[in-house]
């Protein structure tokens, strides 16, 4: 009923940038919460930020002033800018969205996407 894709993931330099998106789709009523997620290889998955409808972020300290959280709340997408990336940074990233199905409207739950890798390179 509800897909979330993530993309922009690849290979940069330590120092370097990256963006992702997470586009959500499908049977969708509303979104409220959405957040991004890291898991490093070998190391269980850790919050790195969300982002509310209103637009109220709120950050893992070890990217604030690095990473920057957004959406596009007609395009049902949150975006990660990935500014001073360092090797630690390296692994799957996934976002997360706490969402409304059309039909089942007053249910919130959350759904994930399939994650997207980023590997940073000293």
């Amino acid at each position: 009923q509800v897909q979330l894709v993530e993309s922009g993931g690849g290979l940069v330099q330590a120092g370097g940038s990256l963006k992702l998106s997470c586009a959500a789709s499908g049977s969708i009523f509303s979104i409220d919460e959405m957040a991004w997620y890291h898991q490093a290889p070998g190391k269980q998955r850790e919050f790195v930020a969300t982002i509310t409808s209103g637009g109220s972020t709120n950050y893992r300290d070890s990217v604030k002033g690095r990473f920057t959280i957004s959406r596009d709340n007609a395009k049902n997408t949150v975006y990660l800018q990935m500014n001073s990336l360092k090797t630690e940074d390296t692994g799957v990233y996934y976002c997360c969205a706490a969402i409304r199905v059309i039909g089942w409207s007053s249910i919130r739950r959350d759904y994930w996407g399939q994650g997207t890798q980023v590997t940073v390179s000293s």
